[in-house]
């Protein structure tokens, strides 16, 4: 029993010594990134403990904010000072720097237009107008409605770079080109309380915004993909429950503005 046991132990200690410790650093630190942001960054946290120190009418969205501001801390600043500091990458190492910007420039143009006609019919669903803006005042306040979008930006550089950016080129060197779907799997995941059109679509995008940043070899592109869609669907939804008005066809979108420039 005893050199079975040793045998077990030595066959252990030369499996360890063949793992890559960035490898098993990055896929164990985006978990406890994303357990961090669900716990310190909840909005409950916020009301709890933190709301008393501003304005009673701002404690809604700026509970969205603390929220925002904990996955740009636990998604981009902490994952990027662990590369940096404890493996020594280089920006583009990290997936920081410019990369293919032309290329990346000419396929978000390319894009961006479809966003704005999708996310135009996917607002006329009850589900996400019941979701979007998750911050449901916004959608009567502008005021509100510009600071919360504003906010939601730091939100998307730590949501994108924690699959990305660390993920995606923290594991590359394991798992070369399939690190595009590894990161895709806990991306797609974190979208299940989403209406189902949306967590399903978040498989196809999540691949889909790997292989982009993959082929352009930097991460950026990604925000302001992200961030756009997000912006144009709780525009869209916006719009809706402020009008009421339902189609998809041109005719509803005349109406749409119609109403809402009209009142």
């Amino acid at each position: 029993m005893r050199d079975r046991l040793r045998q077990e132990w030595l066959h252990l200690r030369t499996a360890v010594r063949r793992l890559d410790p960035q490898t098993v650093f990055v896929l164990v630190a985006c978990t406890v990134f994303a357990l961090i942001q669900f716990t310190a960054g909840s909005r409950r946290l916020f009301r709890a403990e933190l709301a008393m120190f501003f304005p009673e009418a701002w404690r809604g969205v700026l509970a969205w904010g603390w929220w925002f501001f904990m996955q740009g801390l636990t998604g981009f600043v902490l994952p990027v000072l662990c590369l940096r500091l404890l493996f020594k990458r280089s920006a583009a190492e990290m997936g920081l720097g410019r990369g293919d910007w032309k290329l990346a420039l000419t396929l978000a143009g390319l894009y961006l237009p479809l966003v704005v006609v999708g996310t135009w019919i996917l607002s006329d669903q009850a589900a996400f107008q019941a979701q979007y803006p998750h911050y449901q005042p916004a959608a009567f306040d502008w005021r509100f409605f510009f600071v919360y979008e504003a906010l939601f930006l730091f939100y998307w550089m730590g949501w994108e770079y924690l699959w990305r950016g660390f993920v995606l080129f923290g594991t590359a060197r394991t798992f070369g080109v399939y690190a595009i779907f590894v990161q895709t799997v806990p991306f797609a995941i974190l979208h299940y309380e989403k209406p189902l059109p949306e967590a399903l679509l978040s498989i196809v995008g999540g691949i889909a915004l790997g292989a982009l940043v993959w082929r352009c070899r930097s991460f950026w592109i990604a925000v302001p993909l992200h961030a756009l869609q997000m912006l144009a669907l709780d525009f869209w939804c916006t719009l809706r429950l402020r009008t009421n008005v339902d189609g998809i066809g041109p005719g509803a979108l005349v109406e749409v503005f119609r109403t809402w420039l009209g009142g």
